[in-house]
């Protein structure tokens, strides 16, 4: 006797003299198609689509960067000539720099009456300041006006990420233009080292800050009004990573499956219902007119 493989076959298969079709079960197959069809095109939407996975750890995660900081600052001063104007770094491993101008420009505004101050620079990985004040200046002004508009001040790399949502330009558009003239203002900064890890692994290095900011009459050493505009920094211990990702295309096809499997199960016991009751109600009929 020869060994029959279909009777491996779970899926038996009824003749079709056996089935009745319904109007009923034509219309619930129709709505079945188009809600799996929606399903899945709603699956594959989010199966292209990536997502943004963040996570905190304590580290240093740019390690290459030699210690070192990038800065982009630029501000506007519309009542302080271009000429007082200079930028001074501080940090507590000995940094004094009066007068930066590497990677620096100055634009004269309001006929040369203001000034708008872009610069670029590095600062070191330690608690320190940078500033805004006429200090460099070979001739002090009596008055000096500090009034100010912050542009923009970012650290590390521009992360042009539409997912990423972070305090990475807090103080852009800061508006101190209503300011006491005289006085001095202290930015100070909580700086978040930030990485942001793309789909093939390559990783950018930002970071994001928090501010707080006090304003104050400040003299020095011989009564004068001297106002600055301060910006004290430190730097977080713990690490923003946010990863790209897309989901598993196995994920992905036992979402399909389950969506299937599962709308013909449901559909299925509801045309089964239906069908149950029609025919009880044809039997109660019948019964009724005999």
């Amino acid at each position: 006797m020869t060994f029959d493989v279909r009777r491996f076959d779970i899926y038996r298969k009824v003749p079709k003299d056996l089935t009745q079709p319904t109007y009923t079960g034509a219309f619930i197959s129709i709505c079945c198609c188009v809600f799996m069809l929606f399903l899945f095109l709603s699956e594959l939407t989010g199966f292209i689509a990536t997502e943004i996975v963040n996570e905190l750890y304590v580290d240093d995660p740019d390690k290459d960067s030699g210690g070192k900081i990038d800065v982009s600052l630029n501000i506007s001063l519309p009542n302080l000539n271009c000429d007082l104007v200079g930028l001074d770094i501080q940090d507590e491993m000995g940094r004094h720099e009066v007068g930066h101008i590497d990677n620096s420009m100055k634009v004269p505004l309001n006929n040369g009456y203001g000034c708008r101050f872009e610069g670029k620079f590095s600062i070191n990985k330690v608690p320190g300041n940078f500033h805004v004040s006429t200090h460099s200046a070979t001739a002090q002004p009596q008055n000096p006006d500090m009034t100010h508009i912050i542009h923009k001040l970012a650290f590390g790399e521009k992360l042009q990420v539409q997912n990423v949502q972070g305090a990475f330009n807090a103080l852009g558009g800061a508006n101190r233009l209503e300011s006491n003239p005289l006085a001095s203002h202290d930015y100070i900064l909580k700086i978040v080292p930030t990485v942001y890890e793309d789909m093939g692994g390559k990783q950018r290095f930002s970071y994001q800050y928090t501010v707080a900011n006090k304003e104050y009459v400040a003299y020095s050493h011989t009564g004068r009004i001297i106002p600055a505009i301060w910006f004290r920094y430190d730097l977080s211990p713990i690490t923003v990573k946010y990863t790209e990702r897309r989901q598993p295309l196995y994920r992905f096809i036992t979402t399909i499956c389950a969506i299937i499997g599962g709308t013909f199960t449901v559909a299925g016991i509801i045309d089964s219902c239906i069908f149950t009751a029609s025919e009880a109600w044809k039997k109660i009929q019948l019964g009724k007119m005999s």
